[in-house]
């Protein structure tokens, strides 16, 4: 890692257990400015609990979790609930899509916006400047995001009647619109053709070097995961078995047999 970076994210030990299984067990990981890391691993083992714990749906049963916003170190396990975390600059999207689904596209970035609003209750309802000053602003980067994902042309549709990979694409740009700093994707790529996939590779891309963002990405998709990612964290049964460089993550017995199995086809894969 290079030593420039700024430590963005820090956990420890990180664990998890409901009703007598561990679900996820001392996890640890370090994300810096910038980074594209991927967490991956078969069904079950415990990725999206680390999500749901980094984003305050869960309290960890253990552990430490340190953050670093724009003003300093944060401790966030177990005290810090979803809204708050994404004031301070931490956004998720999720692996079923939780769109404000009878809301115009428009809408669903504009409710996002709202986190970083400085109008007061009377500004709104005398309608004085600082309130139309504010709403032109949200207008104007409400077309920016709907523009930089080209779906411009749809912010009077329901977000319903959005074509699926569409959808996908308003559920991150609704992530930004709040600004954040460190952004959780959770299987952005699943359901989509892999046309739709090719172009959201390209597009996480852009936005993390255009948003200058560091993002933790969940995904099933191995050729997007090897083709983005900069570092991969393999979980199993709720534990790191593997951490490291794509390359050195598609050569690795212990995550071979965690997708393979033991028998004959890992160990073909391994000849």
């Amino acid at each position: 890692m290079s030593v420039d970076r700024e430590l963005r994210l820090k956990v420890q030990d990180l664990s998890i257990v409901f009703g007598g299984l561990k679900a996820v067990s001392d996890f640890s990981c370090e994300l810096y400015q910038g980074e594209l890391v991927a967490l991956i691993g078969p069904n079950g083992a415990g990725k999206t609990t680390v999500f749901n714990m980094l984003s305050g749906i869960y309290v960890p049963t253990g552990g430490e979790i340190q953050y670093w916003d724009r003003h300093g170190k944060i401790h966030l396990a177990g005290r810090l609930n979803p809204a708050k975390l994404n004031r301070i600059g931490i956004a998720r999207t999720f692996q079923n899509i939780r769109l404000f689904s009878n809301l115009t596209v428009e809408d669903n970035i504009r409710i996002a916006l709202h986190a970083g609003r400085t109008v007061n209750p009377l500004d709104v309802v005398f309608r004085l400047n600082k309130f139309r000053s504010d709403e032109a602003r949200m207008i104007e980067r409400t077309g920016e995001l709907l523009s930089l994902f080209k779906i411009e042309n749809k912010k009077h549709e329901l977000a319903r009647n959005l074509p699926y990979g569409e959808q996908r694409k308003l559920e991150i740009a609704r992530a930004l619109a709040s600004g954040p700093c460190l952004l959780l994707l959770d299987e952005p790529a699943a359901g989509m053709n892999p046309q739709e996939t090719e172009e959201l590779m390209k597009l996480i891309s852009f936005i993390r070097s255009e948003f200058n963002l560091t993002i933790l990405l969940i995904e099933h998709d191995m050729r997007l995961v090897m083709g983005i990612c900069e570092r991969i964290m393999v979980l199993d049964y709720g534990r790191t078995i593997a951490s490291g460089l794509p390359e050195e993550i598609r050569l690795n017995p212990a995550v071979i047999k965690a997708y393979l199995g033991s028998g004959a086809e890992a160990e073909a894969y391994l000849e």
